[in-house]
Protein backbone atom coordinates (compact mmCIF):
# COMPACT_ATOMS: atom_id res chain seq x y z
CA UNK A 1 0.00 0.00 0.00
CA UNK A 2 1.16 3.34 -0.90
CA UNK A 3 1.30 5.74 2.04
CA UNK A 4 1.42 9.29 1.10
CA UNK A 5 4.07 11.20 3.72
CA UNK A 6 4.30 14.95 3.57
CA UNK A 7 6.18 16.69 6.03
CA UNK A 8 7.69 20.26 6.09
CA UNK A 9 11.32 19.41 6.05
CA UNK A 10 10.84 16.63 3.27
CA UNK A 11 8.87 18.69 1.10
CA UNK A 12 11.79 21.93 1.84
CA UNK A 13 14.29 19.34 0.79
CA UNK A 14 11.87 18.74 -2.43
CA UNK A 15 11.99 22.06 -3.39
CA UNK A 16 15.35 23.23 -2.72
CA UNK A 17 16.88 20.49 -4.75
CA UNK A 18 14.43 21.39 -7.57
CA UNK A 19 15.41 25.16 -7.54
CA UNK A 20 19.38 24.23 -7.55
CA UNK A 21 18.78 22.27 -10.56
CA UNK A 22 17.07 25.07 -12.19
CA UNK A 23 18.95 27.58 -11.29
CA UNK A 24 22.15 25.75 -12.59
CA UNK A 25 20.87 24.51 -15.63
CA UNK A 26 19.59 28.21 -16.68
CA UNK A 27 22.78 29.42 -15.49
CA UNK A 28 24.75 26.74 -18.10
CA UNK A 29 22.81 28.06 -20.86
CA UNK A 30 22.99 32.10 -20.19
CA UNK A 31 25.56 33.91 -21.86
CA UNK A 32 25.79 35.91 -18.89
CA UNK A 33 28.85 34.51 -17.52
CA UNK A 34 31.13 37.32 -18.40
CA UNK A 35 29.94 41.06 -19.36
CA UNK A 36 32.74 42.61 -21.60
CA UNK A 37 33.90 46.09 -22.22
CA UNK A 38 31.77 49.33 -22.92
CA UNK A 39 31.66 49.58 -26.88
CA UNK A 40 29.83 50.28 -29.83
CA UNK A 41 29.13 47.48 -32.69
CA UNK A 42 31.83 49.11 -34.88
CA UNK A 43 34.10 49.64 -32.03
CA UNK A 44 38.00 49.14 -32.21
CA UNK A 45 40.04 47.85 -29.31
CA UNK A 46 43.44 50.00 -29.88
CA UNK A 47 46.36 50.67 -26.90
CA UNK A 48 44.82 53.85 -25.06
CA UNK A 49 41.03 51.20 -24.48
CA UNK A 50 38.10 50.86 -26.78
CA UNK A 51 37.67 53.80 -29.42
CA UNK A 52 33.88 54.06 -29.91
CA UNK A 53 31.24 56.42 -31.35
CA UNK A 54 27.28 56.36 -30.92
CA UNK A 55 25.64 54.75 -27.82
CA UNK A 56 27.70 51.69 -26.02
CA UNK A 57 26.88 48.34 -25.11
CA UNK A 58 28.37 45.47 -23.00
CA UNK A 59 28.43 42.54 -25.02
CA UNK A 60 28.01 39.33 -22.89
CA UNK A 61 30.00 35.78 -23.23
CA UNK A 62 29.04 32.55 -21.97
CA UNK A 63 30.43 29.14 -21.98
CA UNK A 64 29.36 28.75 -25.38
CA UNK A 65 27.28 31.19 -26.19
CA UNK A 66 27.31 35.20 -26.62
CA UNK A 67 25.06 38.12 -26.82
CA UNK A 68 26.95 41.00 -29.21
CA UNK A 69 25.20 44.25 -31.62
CA UNK A 70 25.50 43.82 -35.01
CA UNK A 71 25.56 47.27 -37.22
CA UNK A 72 23.58 46.37 -39.38
CA UNK A 73 20.72 44.94 -36.58
CA UNK A 74 17.94 46.84 -35.96
CA UNK A 75 16.08 44.97 -33.25
CA UNK A 76 18.64 45.21 -30.77
CA UNK A 77 21.33 42.66 -29.35
CA UNK A 78 21.88 39.15 -30.65
CA UNK A 79 22.05 36.02 -29.00
CA UNK A 80 23.24 32.51 -29.43
CA UNK A 81 25.78 30.19 -29.66
CA UNK A 82 29.01 31.06 -30.99
CA UNK A 83 30.18 27.24 -31.02
CA UNK A 84 28.37 24.74 -33.12
CA UNK A 85 30.36 21.98 -32.26
CA UNK A 86 31.97 21.14 -28.94
CA UNK A 87 35.69 21.94 -30.39
CA UNK A 88 34.83 25.18 -31.28
CA UNK A 89 34.23 26.11 -27.25
CA UNK A 90 36.80 29.27 -26.22
CA UNK A 91 38.99 26.63 -24.71
CA UNK A 92 39.71 23.69 -23.47
CA UNK A 93 39.33 24.68 -19.86
CA UNK A 94 36.08 26.02 -20.82
CA UNK A 95 35.44 22.48 -22.52
CA UNK A 96 36.40 20.54 -19.28
CA UNK A 97 33.87 23.03 -17.35
CA UNK A 98 31.13 22.31 -19.65
CA UNK A 99 31.20 18.64 -19.31
CA UNK A 100 31.74 18.95 -15.41
CA UNK A 101 28.82 21.29 -14.91
CA UNK A 102 26.68 18.99 -17.87
CA UNK A 103 27.21 16.02 -15.42
CA UNK A 104 26.25 17.87 -12.13
CA UNK A 105 23.39 19.24 -13.89
CA UNK A 106 22.57 15.47 -14.97
CA UNK A 107 22.26 14.64 -11.72
CA UNK A 108 20.84 17.57 -9.72
CA UNK A 109 18.03 17.09 -12.70
CA UNK A 110 17.25 13.50 -11.66
CA UNK A 111 17.25 13.69 -8.12
CA UNK A 112 14.78 16.95 -8.27
CA UNK A 113 12.51 14.36 -10.85
CA UNK A 114 12.96 11.29 -7.87
CA UNK A 115 12.25 13.95 -5.14
CA UNK A 116 8.50 14.94 -6.15
CA UNK A 117 7.80 10.68 -5.98
CA UNK A 118 9.35 10.99 -2.45
CA UNK A 119 6.16 11.88 -0.92
CA UNK A 120 4.90 8.06 -2.06
CA UNK A 121 8.32 6.05 -2.16
CA UNK A 122 10.52 6.25 0.67
CA UNK A 123 12.79 3.52 -0.15
CA UNK A 124 14.67 2.00 -3.57
CA UNK A 125 15.87 -1.39 -3.11
CA UNK A 126 15.56 -1.43 0.46
CA UNK A 127 17.67 2.10 0.76
CA UNK A 128 16.34 5.33 2.18
CA UNK A 129 15.39 7.20 -1.22
CA UNK A 130 16.61 10.56 0.69
CA UNK A 131 20.30 9.26 1.64
CA UNK A 132 20.82 7.89 -2.22
CA UNK A 133 19.53 11.78 -3.46
CA UNK A 134 21.87 12.76 -0.84
CA UNK A 135 24.70 11.08 -1.75
CA UNK A 136 23.98 11.85 -5.94
CA UNK A 137 23.77 15.86 -4.68
CA UNK A 138 26.97 15.71 -3.20
CA UNK A 139 28.51 13.83 -5.93
CA UNK A 140 26.84 16.78 -8.37
CA UNK A 141 28.13 19.41 -6.43
CA UNK A 142 31.86 18.39 -6.76
CA UNK A 143 31.37 18.36 -10.47
CA UNK A 144 30.14 21.77 -10.12
CA UNK A 145 32.93 22.40 -7.97
CA UNK A 146 35.11 21.31 -10.33
CA UNK A 147 33.66 22.86 -12.88
CA UNK A 148 33.70 26.64 -11.51
CA UNK A 149 37.13 26.37 -10.52
CA UNK A 150 38.19 25.51 -13.98
CA UNK A 151 36.30 28.17 -15.89
CA UNK A 152 38.35 30.87 -14.70
CA UNK A 153 41.27 29.37 -16.20
CA UNK A 154 40.00 29.51 -19.86
CA UNK A 155 39.94 33.30 -19.61
CA UNK A 156 43.55 33.64 -21.55
CA UNK A 157 41.46 32.48 -24.38
CA UNK A 158 41.60 34.58 -27.94
CA UNK A 159 37.60 34.42 -27.81
CA UNK A 160 37.75 35.99 -24.28
CA UNK A 161 40.33 38.36 -24.78
CA UNK A 162 37.68 39.61 -27.62
CA UNK A 163 35.49 40.92 -24.97
CA UNK A 164 37.59 41.50 -22.37
CA UNK A 165 40.92 43.27 -24.09
CA UNK A 166 44.46 41.77 -24.26
CA UNK A 167 44.85 42.14 -20.13
CA UNK A 168 42.20 39.14 -20.00
CA UNK A 169 44.65 35.82 -18.20
CA UNK A 170 43.94 32.96 -16.92
CA UNK A 171 41.65 33.77 -13.31
CA UNK A 172 42.19 37.99 -14.63
CA UNK A 173 39.35 38.74 -16.12
CA UNK A 174 40.45 42.23 -17.73
CA UNK A 175 38.14 44.58 -18.71
CA UNK A 176 34.97 42.16 -17.96
CA UNK A 177 33.10 42.16 -15.23
CA UNK A 178 31.08 38.61 -13.80
CA UNK A 179 27.62 38.67 -14.87
CA UNK A 180 24.48 37.04 -13.42
CA UNK A 181 25.21 33.44 -14.29
CA UNK A 182 28.53 32.63 -12.50
CA UNK A 183 26.83 34.12 -9.73
CA UNK A 184 24.21 31.78 -9.93
CA UNK A 185 25.93 28.61 -10.70
CA UNK A 186 28.17 29.67 -7.79
CA UNK A 187 24.72 30.16 -5.09
CA UNK A 188 23.21 26.53 -7.36
CA UNK A 189 26.59 25.01 -6.00
CA UNK A 190 26.10 26.04 -2.20
CA UNK A 191 22.14 24.91 -2.33
CA UNK A 192 23.11 21.74 -4.51
CA UNK A 193 25.74 21.00 -0.64
CA UNK A 194 22.73 22.29 1.54
CA UNK A 195 20.24 19.84 0.20
CA UNK A 196 22.69 16.78 0.53
CA UNK A 197 23.05 17.46 3.87
CA UNK A 198 19.59 17.98 4.51
CA UNK A 199 18.32 15.40 2.44
CA UNK A 200 19.00 13.10 6.17
CA UNK A 201 16.70 15.35 8.08
CA UNK A 202 14.16 14.36 5.40
CA UNK A 203 14.75 11.13 5.99
CA UNK A 204 14.12 11.41 9.54
CA UNK A 205 11.06 13.19 9.62
CA UNK A 206 9.35 10.69 6.79
CA UNK A 207 10.66 7.52 9.36
CA UNK A 208 10.01 8.96 12.89
CA UNK A 209 7.57 7.49 15.28
CA UNK A 210 4.86 9.74 14.87
CA UNK A 211 4.63 8.82 11.21
CA UNK A 212 5.28 4.88 12.04
CA UNK A 213 2.25 5.60 14.56
CA UNK A 214 -0.05 6.69 12.16
CA UNK A 215 1.25 4.06 8.91
CA UNK A 216 -0.16 1.92 11.79
CA UNK A 217 -3.71 3.51 12.50
CA UNK A 218 -4.20 2.96 8.61
CA UNK A 219 -3.92 6.39 7.56
CA UNK A 220 -2.73 6.73 3.72
CA UNK A 221 -2.58 10.37 3.61
CA UNK A 222 -0.14 11.80 6.33
CA UNK A 223 0.68 15.45 6.77
CA UNK A 224 3.23 16.58 9.40
CA UNK A 225 4.71 19.98 10.54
Amino acid sequence: MCHVIVTCRSMLWTLLSIVAAFGELIAFMSTDWLVGFPRTPDAVFGPHGATTAGEAYRPTLGIYGRCIKLPHLQRGILCGPYAVHFGEIASGFWQATSIFLAAGILLLCAVAFISVFTMCFQSIMKKSIFNVCGLLQGIAGLFLILGLMLYPAGWGSDKVQLYCGPDAAPYRAGLCSMGWAFYTAMGGTVLTFVCAVFSAQAEIATSSDKVQEEIEEGKSLICLL
